[in-house]
């Protein structure tokens, strides 16, 4: 600490210091936050679930099928948030998950298909992002490990891709090559255990909704902040498990806790870290609850301590939980509901508990997820079913969501995410 104290205790060293860091991150190449510089490029992604194209065997969708193209690319405004069509990536094995890399040079896909080369199996692809005007050209495209890949993210270290399988029921790890391109698995595991109730704990008086417990079903995979563990969800086992992971050699390994349960039949979808890194939100997709855990990065432990419904009280009926977000300042969380089409609204406390502060209509059937972009000032919400993608303006204070009056038409889209392109 004294050491510190010394180093950044006189103004003028200080000074020097802020001007020589700048000075290596212009002529080190680094980018320019968005935030710090508006009038570079921004550009949006969205993932679709499409009808096969060519000689593409027919894919595993949600209702209604294939009226994505494949990836639809957009230039975004940053002062508006209104998108504007650039491109389309045309695919017809359902793209309906997508990450982008920290450099935002390359884009992967998760094409959830059944089909990959006569196999039962699906594909990821992976993108160069073109720098001048955001289009992307494919590099290549390899086998998820499993059908139906329906959820894909990368380690820190963004030398290894994980995939959820959601119909095979696995996760898989692949590496990353030197140029972007994909390597085949590495790793792939099956989930194993007792399939939870097709009636969820947790469910809304008269509801019939029932998705995921017929079989394993993985649905989101994705590393801890620090990159030493590797956490995922399957649906049908109401378990979240979590993994030691060789950064290395792209193994999984149980830790010692293995996973944690949630009630029967709710149903865990997605997760989202908290900023601190010690608070775990999980959405159930069939018990339409938020979970709350504390998370030990030491070694990978999940501790139960809360829950809250994401629909108001006397809801009565059927619903299916979706996305659950986490706002970059770490005050609000945001769960959304399918069929009942809100996207539930929360204050985080100090303790982490969440306390509800309402909620807001998607303006469309069946908002399947939502992100913010760069700034934190948009949400964009993907309605499925009603083949459009919705622009809300986030209020920073109050956590409230404005709807801004932009619809952008794409058919069954399912995910969005950003790049800025390199400041010119």
């Amino acid at each position: 600490m004294n050491y510190l104290g010394n180093f950044l205790g006189g103004d003028l060293w200080c000074f020097r210091y802020l001007v020589l860091f700048f000075l290596a991150m212009v002529v080190g190449g680094a980018r320019v936050s968005s935030q710090d510089s508006p009038s570079v490029p921004l550009m949006a992604y969205v993932g679709t679930f499409s009808s096969p194209l060519g000689d593409v065997l027919p894919t595993q969708v949600d209702l209604p099928p294939g009226n994505g193209k494949g990836i639809h690319c957009f230039s975004v405004d940053r002062q508006t948030g209104a998108l504007t069509p650039s491109s389309i990536v045309p695919m017809g094995n359902s793209p309906s998950c997508l990450v982008v890399n920290q450099g935002r040079t390359h884009l992967y896909s998760a094409n959830e298909t059944d089909r990959w080369n006569g196999a039962k199996e699906g594909s990821v692809s992976s993108f160069l992002i073109n720098q001048n005007n955001g289009s992307l050209s494919k590099l290549n495209t390899v086998p998820s490990g499993g059908d139906g890949p329906t959820y894909v993210s990368l380690h820190p270290s963004e030398r290894f891709l994980f995939v959820a399988n959601y119909f095979g029921g696995s996760v898989a790890v692949l590496p990353v090559l030197a140029d972007g391109r994909l390597g085949e698995p590495v790793c792939v595991v099956e989930d194993k255990g007792e399939i939870g109730p097709t009636i969820a704990t947790n469910a809304p008086d008269g509801s019939f909704a029932f998705s995921g417990h017929d079989r394993t079903h993985a649905h989101m995979i994705q590393s801890d902040p620090e990159g030493r563990h590797v956490i995922h969800v399957d649906l049908a086992l109401d378990r979240i498990f979590v993994w030691d992971f060789d950064d290395t050699t792209g193994q999984l390994k149980p830790t010692k806790q293995g996973y944690v349960s949630l009630p029967p039949g709710d149903g865990p979808r997605h997760f989202h870290f908290h900023p601190n890194g010690r608070w775990f939100y999980s959405v159930q997709e069939e018990g339409s609850t938020v979970a709350f855990f504390h998370y030990d990065g030491s070694d990978g432990t999940l501790r139960y301590q809360d829950s809250w419904s994401t629909l108001p009280p006397g809801f009565s009926g059927s619903n299916f939980c979706s996305e659950i977000l986490v706002s970059g300042d770490g005050k609000f969380v945001y769960a959304g509901n399918r069929l009942y089409d809100t996207i539930a609204i929360y204050a985080v406390q100090e303790t982490g508990s969440l306390s509800y502060q309402g909620e807001v209509w998607t303006r469309g059937n069946y908002p399947r997820s939502f992100h913010f972009d760069p700034s934190g000032h948009f949400l964009y919400c993907c309605n499925q079913r009603a083949d459009n993608v919705v622009v809300f303006r986030v209020d920073q204070q109050t956590g409230g969501l404005d709807f801004t009056g932009h619809y952008q038409p794409v058919g069954n889209p399912s995910h969005i995410v950003f790049a800025d392109m390199l400041a010119k």
